[in-house]
């Protein structure tokens, strides 16, 4: 499995303008095939800043997601809402157990 968690920003008062881009994107990627979980998360301290987190069951359904058109759409509205900022980590790992 792999697992892809980190952050963009973008600045707050982009945000209402931002979330029907970012709503598409994670509806889309949530959809695919080998997609466990999509999601972002505002930070409840720090606005403008998302926190990412994705769960996908092997490279090959990843390497899909990042071929697909609602990622190419996404990354097009990355300028017109000043997204920016990326940190994003990917991590191989086992199935996740809760604790």
């Amino acid at each position: 499995m792999l697992l892809i968690v980190g952050t963009f920003r973008l600045p707050p008062e982009n945000l209402t303008s931002a979330r029907q881009a970012m709503r598409s994107m994670v509806d889309a990627s949530r959809a695919e095939p080998g997609c466990l979980q999509y999601d972002y998360a505002e930070d409840l301290f720090d606005p403008g800043l998302i926190h990412v987190i994705e769960r996908w069951v092997d490279r090959s359904a990843l390497d899909a997601h990042f071929a697909s058109d609602h990622i190419r759409a996404w990354r097009d509205s990355w300028v017109d809402h000043a997204i920016g900022q990326r940190n994003l980590v990917l991590f191989e790992t086992d199935e996740l157990k809760a604790i």
